[in-house]
């Protein structure tokens, strides 16, 4: 009898798998030039937060040697060599991809110009932009002056330059480094052109073509510049103790963060070999930390926004539109008093959960509401309805997780901006990473206490909301409700009333039992399927990772069940084994919009059981947060979760095949087959139940 395959697939290397599936998407010649230069910066983006995080992970492992146990058991220096490996052979997919779509760029009448191709005119434009834009935002440093190497900051990007001239006979060779101001000033900017061409610029080659403005003062002639860039250990280790002052140290670990160790350098292939040795000695560089030639730009993230008005021929996007129950005027209380609604971003509007916090700001009757923020919108409407409830009397409750990674800053802002207008702010548990998204509404009416709130897969961030997938219940229904108010009472007073977590009886919480939770699902079709009887389990997510939870699908799957995945990340299990009874198809789908939500569908004997959740398949997410999933109980919205889940898995333009390899094959259209590209057929679904609801 053949057994069942227990390893995993490397998590680390699954996840470069996934990034390859992005780089795909810039490739593909369907996707208009714009979003394929989106894709290049999401990629990069992607790429630069991996070597902040997960290989700054990885080095540490190497240091503590034998003492550290990873969770896939592995050698972390053979990770280590085989993700310098794949990142090389990416980044020269990465630049052939770039140089392609540049002369496609050319073919329409726009042009990137750097600042050895400029006319006349532009030369005027350049001198002038610097002079009046660019002088006043840059500080050119001498290094080799400074006795102690100025900190490279992460996220930025430098030119690094050698200035050379002579002073009499004597031969003048020095080094200085410009930090790029992009958070200030645009990165592109348009040239004057002739009449049918668009010209644009990067900023850092206007002020390459001024450096000479810059230092001929001080005697040099000649100039050169070199893109350079430094990232670095993002990771923030908060002690675990309950008495920890959480602030503290979040605000110690985001300054340790700015200088923390590089884990990636880059540079422009063409730099000047003494420089690059120079610098290489003076950060402290080895080959261990990942120095990777690439071309001379970096920071391609900023092409995510890159100017769209270029283009002639870019068509608008879908725009979402409103749950047709929840159209204004309408008071969305009322709606939930008399049946369940269910929001599917980013094809409804976010504006909804806007107007039900509004409605609870100014209804006399509302007591109090209760809210869990881990990543808000930069202006967010959602604190602007908190503020305003409390300026209208009523108790708000915001569960503020400051340890949202690379959000800890605005996080902070958003507490301090909070409690100034009367808002209780909780920080949640020490120990716990509080993810979860959950609200509840309380209002008394009749000498009757009512209770409105919502579940949801996403953030609660209305900019994101319009391109995260994501699914929202909005309900009234008591056992919901009830247990998402254990959970607030819980996050209230951790030490004291741990036993309220414990006593959901309807949310599946971690860390709690949600992993049970889906166990004892998985185990349910496993009986069936050894009976005979049909048996199937349909799951989404973003990240599969849990070996536990892994080894219960190989179990599934040989017993006969039907395994469906929909996973957008990692997928460390191994889909393809002989042993296995039933089908494991697993599918990965990376289109317009990001699929962030997680949900569950088992066949349960023909009555399925749904649930949507904030929590992927991870240890993480499963052990050391809280988390919530929610089961769905209506029955027109659990078929409209399983209908939108079969459009996704009938995917055949934008999903790829999640087999052992993680080759990233397209799922080929079968001859005859309608063209499904399940983003815009969730939309047309979505819209057409509008008009017959």
């Amino acid at each position: 009898m053949k057994t069942i395959t227990k390893h995993t697939i490397v998590r680390d290397l699954s996840w470069l798998a996934f990034n390859a599936r992005v780089l795909q998407e810039a490739k593909d010649p369907s996707n208009h030039i714009f979003d394929r230069f989106k894709f290049l910066g999401i990629f990069s983006n992607n790429q630069d937060e991996f070597f902040r995080v997960r290989v700054a992970a990885l080095n540490k492992m190497v240091l503590l040697g034998k003492a550290a146990k990873m969770h896939l058991e592995a050698n972390p220096d053979k990770i280590l060599r085989k993700i310098q490996q794949t990142v090389v052979v990416q980044q020269t997919e990465f630049d052939k991809v770039y140089a392609n779509i540049i002369k496609e760029l050319e073919h329409d009448g726009v042009h990137m110009k750097n600042e050895t191709q400029l006319s006349d005119k532009q030369k005027i434009f350049v001198n002038q932009y610097f002079e009046e834009k660019v002088r006043t935002e840059i500080v050119p440093l001498m290094i080799e002056s400074i006795p102690v190497m100025p900190l490279l900051r992460d996220k930025s990007i430098y030119l690094a330059c050698v200035l050379g001239g002579k002073n009499g006979k004597e031969k003048l060779q020095r080094y200085a480094l410009i930090e790029i101001p992009g958070k200030t000033l645009s990165r592109f900017v348009i040239l004057p052109s002739e009449h049918g061409h668009t010209d644009i610029i990067l900023l850092e080659d206007i002020i390459r073509y001024n450096l000479h403005a810059l230092f001929a003062p001080f005697g040099f002639s000649e100039f050169s510049g070199y893109i350079i860039k430094v990232t670095r250990d993002a990771e923030l280790e908060i002690d675990n103790d309950v008495n920890t002052n959480i602030i503290h140290e979040l605000e110690k670990g985001i300054k340790n963060r700015k200088k923390g160790r590089a884990t990636r350098f880059i540079f422009d292939r063409e730099i000047d070999q003494t420089l690059l040795k120079y610098l290489t000695k003076r950060l402290s560089l080895t080959k261990k930390d990942n120095l990777i030639a690439g071309g001379r730009i970096h920071n391609f993230k900023d092409f995510m926004n890159f100017p769209s008005k270029v283009f002639k021929d870019l068509q608008p996007r879908q725009q979402p539109f409103v749950h047709p129950l929840l159209k204004q005027p309408v008071r969305i209380m009322n709606v939930l008093e008399k049946q369940d609604v269910m929001l599917h971003f980013p094809y409804h509007s976010f504006d909804s959960i806007i107007d039900l916090l509004r409605e609870a700001a100014i209804d006399p009757l509302v007591q109090s509401i209760r809210i869990t923020c881990y990543r808000l919108a930069k202006d967010s409407k959602i604190v602007n309805a908190l503020i305003n409830a409390v300026r209208n009397g009523k108790q708000v409750t915001a569960v503020i997780e400051l340890r949202a990674r690379f959000d800890e800053e605005a996080n902070m802002m958003w507490k301090e901006r909070l409690e100034e207008e009367g808002v209780k702010v909780v920080l949640g548990h020490p120990a716990l990473k509080v993810h979860a998204k959950l609200c509840v509404i309380k209002k008394r009416e009749a000498n009757r206490t009512k209770q409105y709130g919502f579940v949801s897969t996403g953030n609660l961030n209305e900019n994101t909301a319009r391109y995260y997938g994501d699914h929202c219940l909005l309900t009234t229904n008591r056992n919901i409700m009830a247990d998402v108010n254990r959970i607030f009472d819980f996050l209230e007073d951790p030490v004291q009333k741990l036993p309220l977590l414990k006593n959901c009886k309807t949310l599946p919480v971690s860390p709690i039992n949600m992993r049970r939770t889906f166990i004892n699902q998985l185990n349910k079709e496993i009986r069936a399927a050894k009976k005979k009887k049909p048996a199937s389990a349909t799951i989404k997510l973003n990240s599969l990772v849990d070996e536990i939870l892994i080894d219960k699908l190989y179990e599934a799957a040989a017993a006969g069940v039907e395994i469906n995945l929909i996973i957008r990340g990692i997928c460390c299990a191994y889909t393809e084994q002989k042993v296995f009874k039933g089908h494991m198809h697993a599918i990965s789908i990376i289109d317009e919009y990001l699929e962030h939500a997680r949900v569950f569908v088992f066949h349960n004997g023909g009555n399925p059981q749904v649930f949507i959740s904030s929590a992927d398949w991870m240890v993480r997410n499963l052990d050391h947060r809280v988390e919530a999933a929610c089961p769905i109980l209506d029955p027109l919205i659990k078929q409209e979760l399983i209908d939108i889940l079969n459009i996704q898995l009938a995917e055949n333009v934008k999903g790829r095949k999640l087999d052992n390899e993680q080759k990233n094959e397209y799922i080929a259209r079968k001859e005859g087959e309608p063209i499904n590209r399940s983003q815009l057929a969730t939309y047309s679904y979505l819209q057409n139940k509008q008009k017959t609801d």
